[in-house]
């Protein structure tokens, strides 16, 4: 009995640690390094019309929505093209509420959204879940 016991006390402790990484990686919240603070792209020049819609591609990542904030123009239309790269994320889908946005973001696949920022300021968008993983759109 006394050697089951000295099996079991390290296979239950590794489980557990296996558990807590585990959870770990569920749905948190993406933190830039410190030492890394975001800064927006410059305002893209408008369109000529007839161009078509402005192509943005955004990835999700294990640190979130990238690259975030983006510089937009208003009133010019944009298609986002957005790809989940990680199963490490909950945002498994992306949603903006100010245009009725809920799309679902396949792992691997390249999802086309398509809309046209009619006012100007932030505009957030993120995850399912009360926007934990969020980025911004900067309209200018």
């Amino acid at each position: 009995m006394h050697f089951f016991s000295k099996l079991i006390k390290p296979l239950l402790a590794l489980a557990a640690a296996g558990l807590m990484l585990q959870a770990s990686q569920g749905c948190t919240e993406a933190k830039a390094p410190a030492a890394a603070a975001p800064t927006a792209a410059p305002a893209p020049k408008p369109r000529a019309p007839g161009e078509g819609p402005r192509v943005i591609p955004l990835d999700v990542t294990e640190k979130g929505y990238e690259p975030s904030p983006i510089s937009l123009n208003k009133d010019e239309p944009v298609k986002l093209v957005v790809t989940r790269k990680t199963d490490h994320t909950c945002a498994t889908e992306i949603i903006m509420k100010d245009y009725g946005i809920n799309t679902p973001l396949p792992l691997g696949e390249p999802v086309e959204i398509a809309f046209t920022p009619n006012k100007a300021g932030t505009l957030t968008y993120g995850c399912a879940m009360g926007q934990m993983i969020s980025g911004t759109f900067l309209v200018e």
